[in-house]
């Protein structure tokens, strides 16, 4: 892997890992045209990659993460806890699900879903949650039960994790924050089970590779969390709809 190659992915995973598009998709794509093959060390610098972007989503919110917001910890850690049984009982299972036609099909199903929640979703903002920390338990186990649809190749984690939050009565910011902090323990848990798989990979990577991987995927996730939130003061979710059809067709396409 090339300097060129890492700085050309810590944008993909910076950039779609907060998106309700699937970083996985985007990546594999990337590495089939970067001539990328997944290898133990390809798996070590994703586990950075992955690293980096959890720092964004610390630096975004540092304010929450304080003990005075043990109430909004707790709901969020209670909608990982669905997710995070299901995805260590059934990881041997979920990996054999992996796919291209699988990964194309469910950004398909995803980008319908979301066009039919925004057709029938009535933006009333009176009568929605506009702030995270107003989350009932309830509504985050809820939220935290859409979120195992993630394990599925090509679902997005942020997707099935906002489409959960739209439905129980949050508004798009806020559903799009509760989305973020939750990807907080999901990919915590996620990077630390990788790095204790793959330690012994990064004697024999190049650090200045992984530096630029590293640093590149957290401006770019930082500032994409941002604009993200920017983006949603004005417009909906139909735009992410139409793209994952529209990529998920493409990768039929060009690997069926």
């Amino acid at each position: 892997m090339t300097v060129f190659d890492s700085i050309i992915l810590g944008v993909i995973e910076g950039f779609t890992e907060f998106l309700p598009i699937s970083s996985t998709g985007h990546l594999i794509v990337a590495s089939e045209f970067l001539g990328i093959d997944q290898t133990s060390v390809t798996k070590a610098y994703e586990v950075i990659i992955q690293f980096a972007a959890i720092l964004a989503v610390f630096f975004n919110y540092r304010e929450k993460f304080t003990l005075e917001k043990i109430s909004l910890w707790t709901k969020v850690f209670l909608a990982f806890i669905p997710i995070g049984a299901v995805g260590f009982l059934f990881s041997h299972q979920i990996k054999e699900l992996f796919s291209i036609t699988i990964v194309a099909t469910m950004f398909i199903v995803g980008g319908i879903v979301f066009l039919l929640v925004e057709k029938f979703f009535i933006p009333k903002e009176q009568h929605l949650i506009d702030n995270v920390e107003d989350v009932s338990l309830k509504q985050a186990m809820v939220i935290g039960f859409a979120q195992v649809f993630a394990l599925i190749p090509g679902t997005s984690r942020a997707g099935s994790t906002i489409i959960g939050a739209l439905l129980v009565g949050l508004s798009r910011k806020a559903s799009a924050e509760f989305s973020f902090l939750l990807a907080f323990p999901v990919m915590s848990a996620v990077t630390a089970y990788d790095l204790l798989k793959h330690y012994k990979e990064f004697s024999d990577t190049n650090m200045i590779t992984l530096g630029v991987g590293f640093m590149v995927s957290f401006f770019v996730a930082y500032l994409t969390i941002k604009l993200f939130l920017k983006f949603l003061e004005k417009f909906t979710f139909v735009a992410f709809g139409i793209y994952r059809i529209l990529f998920g067709i493409f990768l039929l396409t060009i690997f069926s």
